[in-house]
């Protein structure tokens, strides 16, 4: 099998090809860096991967992948090992693939999706008819939950609720994908008189083998397959409160399991077995461990971590579904395998590809093609197929090829001291030519989600900023993922403290004399666009600007946001539990709401938000901009266009990042 000089330009010319037929020309097409000499462009560091998510059939006759080429447009590829021909996946040019999974060796299942919204479909594509996809069921916010072990053509879907029928929750079915009828519909098409609503809807029903019952009527917020397949646990919610049942035949139990103690990672050995994250012991980091969830009894400990919980993934053999390693973060990524016969392939990867972490992302059922995934903190995702039989290693496909990792700056992990005590992660990475003779002008990156964390990998936003001359300091805050034995469960919730957590590490690398502590701004997207603006309230002498795209300011108002929707979904309630009813904890959501503290600053704000993001979203940034120009505050404002406004779409990161570039300049001179 010819591998290394044979497979990267067949699929490369493919995607290229379909995309020159498909889109106008664009710098979107170009697929090699820019010379040394210039600067990279904003759109290099920002445009989708050309590949992702490359998964091999159990027989090792072919790679699935989701690939982009000179477009922002995701579909999907099929490369055949043998005939080393690729070809494009048909569907619906309307929408993004997402979510490939093979149903055996010749016939494939996917999502389609509308860009930046949720799931339209799920289709299925035969092997000998790529050209003609199907669909199994539309319009009813699908998931693919499971693949059964020995029975993979009925594999089971979560509809969660139906898009026809006024959001109707419908649950979990065993589907048929052998009944190709049907046709890819789009919801943009349907209306009262063209009968494509009913249509779709009895061609729904006609691919419903068996369709399982509800566990109650409470909001069900996830199911979980045992490790065949099979359907086996799901977790309800009501008054924010979050409930376990198991499956006994067609009957749903309620389990004696505190889901605000443990946490699910995915399935055990059998059925009724789930591994978790433990609860919380003082002091003392969240294990893996497998746990019975019929009766809430722990069993063995997988991975016990001396100073992180376990914040990852398992592993699983692709023909056995037996768990054979586990995937997490420390302060770096780590890949613990229980079983020695993968230990031993990593061991072999490692001469393959030293100086990078080698991940394997996927396997054939001998175990003798191996999907790899090599990275770094300079280079995007690169996949490879490694032929154990040959010893031959070939690229499929480089992410961004267009990113040259020589002019990538490393990323050093630091640590810092909270004003309590603890020691935190932080990330920093600086531009070429910094040192502490010639100090540059620091950019603050909070990470976006309270349950994430930075880790050490390529990030495209500190290398954006390093490539622009500006150092970059991404601290990891209590909340994020790894941290919760260091601090009570009440922290987790406490979002004032973790904007006091980022001002700590701000300051500690300020007193290194490594960046200049004059020149200072702070930014962040989603959650970290909360943050950048509750640490510049905090602290309005720290920062010399303050930027934040599609942020929360104001959290009385957000919450109180979701209470019309309360009997519907279980938002409200939940963020009553866990942040306090704004009418008698007044003083907490004003200290974690800098839109009340606005009155503060001195210093510039730029703002930017989308049409296509939430109304809750949206009115949190007219609110920002309304007290700004209240206080006279200089800013800029963005405002994405009506169509296509999320940040998903390229076009639309290129202009807020090439907007932040101009205002950073501006205000770090």
């Amino acid at each position: 099998m010819k591998l290394a000089r044979r497979l990267f330009p067949l699929l490369c010319n493919l995607i290229l090809l379909n995309a020159a037929l498909a889109a106008p020309k664009t710098d979107l097409e170009r697929v090699t860096p820019v010379p040394a000499d210039q600067p990279i462009p904003v759109v290099d560091f920002f445009r989708p991967p050309m590949m992702s998510e490359p998964k091999i059939n159990l027989a090792g006759t072919h790679i699935a992948a989701l690939v982009t080429g000179g477009s922002d447009k995701v579909q999907g590829l099929v490369y055949d090992l043998k005939t080393q021909k690729s070809d494009l996946i048909g569907g619906d040019a309307n929408f993004d693939v997402s979510d490939f999974n093979w149903l055996g060796n010749q016939r494939l299942i996917h999502s389609l999706s509308s860009r930046g919204e949720a799931v339209i479909g799920i289709i299925a594509t035969n092997l000998d008819q790529l050209n003609r996809s199907y669909p199994i069921s539309q319009f009813e916010n699908e998931i693919i939950l499971a693949i059964p072990k020995d029975d993979r053509v009925h594999p089971l879907i979560w509809s969660r609720y139906d898009g026809m029928e006024g959001g109707k929750q419908l649950g979990v079915a065993r589907v048929e994908t052998e009944t190709s009828k049907g046709a890819i519909v789009n919801l943009a098409s349907i209306n009262s008189s063209s009968g494509d609503g009913q249509v779709t809807k009895e061609n729904n029903d006609r691919h419903v083998k068996k369709r399982y019952p509800r566990p109650g009527d409470d909001f069900v917020t996830s199911y979980f397959p045992d490790q065949q397949g099979q359907l086996d646990f799901a977790v309800t919610m009501a008054k924010g409160v979050s409930t376990l049942h198991h499956l006994n035949g067609e009957t749903w139990q309620n389990c004696p399991v505190d889901l605000e103690l443990v946490s699910i990672v995915g399935a055990g050995p059998k059925s009724g077995d789930l591994a978790v994250v433990g609860p919380r012991n003082t002091g003392k980091p969240r294990p893996l461990q497998l746990m019975n969830g019929v009766n809430g009894q722990f069993g063995e400990t997988l991975i016990e971590d001396k100073e992180y919980d376990f914040n990852g993934y398992l592993y699983r053999d692709p023909a056995s579904n037996v768990i054979v390693g586990a995937v997490y973060n420390r302060a770096g990524p780590r890949t613990v395998w229980f079983d020695p016969n993968y230990a031993k392939l990593q061991d072999i990867l490692t001469g393959f590809f030293p100086g990078v972490i080698a991940r394997i992302v996927g396997n054939n059922e001998k175990g003798d093609l191996l999907l790899v995934n090599t990275f770094s903190d300079r280079q995007p995702p690169a996949y490879h197929l490694v032929d154990l039989n040959t010893k031959k290693v070939g690229l499929i496909k480089n992410s961004a090829p267009w990113i040259d990792p020589q002019r990538m700056q490393p990323m050093n992990m630091v640590k810092f001291k909270t004003r309590d005590g603890h020691r935190l992660d932080a990330y920093v990475t600086m531009p070429a030519g910094a040192s502490k003779q010639n100090p540059p002008p620091l950019v603050v990156l909070p990470h976006d989600g309270a349950l994430s964390r930075d880790t050490w990998g390529y990030n495209r936003e500190a290398q954006f900023l390093a490539s622009r001359g500006y150092a970059v300091l991404q601290p990891n805050y209590r909340g994020s993922a790894g941290y919760s034995w260091m601090f009570p469960e009440s922290d987790d919730w406490d979002y004032a403290k973790m904007g006091d957590d980022v001002t700590d590490a701000t300051k500690m690398l300020i007193s290194s004399g490594l960046v200049d502590g004059k020149r200072v701004a702070i930014m962040g997207t989603s959650f970290g666009g909360y943050l950048a603006l509750q640490s510049a309230t905090s602290e309005p002498d720290l920062y010399r600007c303050v930027a934040a795209v599609n942020g929360i300011f104001d959290w009385e108002q957000y919450v109180d946001d979701d209470k019309i929707e309360r009997y519907r979904f279980p938002d409200y309630d939940h963020w009553i539990r866990k942040l306090g009813d704004p009418d008698k904890e007044k003083a907490r959501y004003e200290a974690m709401s800098p839109l009340r503290r606005v009155d503060r600053l001195h210093i510039p704000v730029f703002m930017a938000v989308g049409h296509e993001e939430s109304q809750a979203i949206i009115a949190q940034t007219k609110g920002l901009l309304s007290r700004v120009e209240k206080n006279n505050l200089p800013h800029e404002m963005l405002t994405l266009g009506e169509v296509g406004s999320s940040l998903v779409y390229v076009k639309n990161r290129v202009e807020v990042y090439t907007q932040i570039e101009a205002f950073l300049a501006k205000n770090l001179k």
